[in-house]
């Protein structure tokens, strides 16, 4: 399968890895090839440069069309806005190539965008697989390029719920710290002195005894980004089974949720915002703690 580089100047294994989902080592073991040419890992990428994806790669992480029940907000020619329910991958990855959303989108509409190839069709941003809520979809490479931009810019409005271990005293704060690879694990994100920015923004909506419940905005969009910043300053989310080492309550995952989705539409040019209440998964745990109070 061909791949058309839209916006390159990085290394190739970088490039890819963040394509596909992939560990640079592994692309690295691979043969890549780039306008008909065998290039090395340290390969620049350039807008318009053809990749070709190894076989042994695309047959790994290739996904099908898979009949699901997707919570459908809103939808028109270009945009299709998802509540994402609980434990639902976002795209396929190694050895996880059934049950994403990509699979269910495939299946439901033959009108998705390409921009990200063929393994993440319509895929514009992502959330974590137990978070739950608003995710857009871009139906055309139009539409893509304009979401993306926006995202890039940090324009969209992107309003999370979440509960938190411990009593947070200030009504709002704010989180700017760097976020990269955990140095002693890698399958972990953390503050790290040599990280990408990240701003995280919260407000507290009800203090409990053993907990807090607040609201975050998001100006940007790292890896577990909400998850690292809140354990970073001693308030890990409510039943993150990775950050924070605190009792996990069930197995539904953190109490993390995309409540709100706001952007520009990319034909009419006018504001967009969409709302999705706490699922199931959420106001279980949430009432416990109300309980206590």
């Amino acid at each position: 399968m061909e791949h058309k580089v839209k916006n390159g100047n990085v290394r190739i294994d970088t490039y890819l890895s963040k394509l596909l989902d992939l560990s640079r080592n592994k692309i690295s073991k691979a043969n890549i090839i780039v306008n008909g040419k065998k290039v090395k890992s340290s390969y620049i990428v350039k807008e318009d440069d053809i990749i070709e994806i190894p076989k042994i790669i695309e047959e790994e992480i290739k996904a099908e069309p898979e009949k699901m029940d997707l919570d459908i907000i809103y939808e028109d020619d270009d945009v299709i806005v998802i509540n994402k329910e609980n434990g639902m991958v976002v795209h396929p990855a190694v050895g996880n190539t059934k049950h994403t959303l990509v699979n269910g989108l495939l299946y439901y509409s033959n009108k998705l965008s390409n921009n990200n190839g063929q393994f993440r069709p319509g895929i514009v941003h992502r959330i974590d697989a137990y978070t739950t809520g608003l995710l857009m979809i871009a139906k055309n490479d139009k539409a893509h390029d304009f979401l993306a931009k926006q995202l890039s810019e940090k324009t969209t409005h992107r309003k999370y719920i979440a509960l938190v271990w411990g009593v947070i005293n200030n009504d709002t704060g704010t989180i700017d710290a760097p976020i990269g690879r955990d140095v002693n694990d890698r399958k972990k994100m953390s503050v790290v002195a040599d990280g990408k920015e990240a701003i995280t923004h919260f407000e507290v909506i009800e203090r409990y005894k053993n907990a807090t419940l607040i609201a975050l905005k998001l100006e940007t969009g790292r890896t577990h980004q909400i998850r690292v910043h809140m354990n970073y300053i001693g308030h890990p989310v409510v039943n993150d089974p990775i950050y924070g080492k605190r009792k996990l309550i069930d197995n539904t995952g953190q109490c993390l949720h995309a409540k709100e989705l706001g952007f520009i539409h990319p034909t009419t040019n006018k504001y967009l915002e969409f709302s999705c209440d706490l699922p199931s998964c959420f106001t279980n745990i949430l009432n416990k703690f109300k309980e206590e109070i």
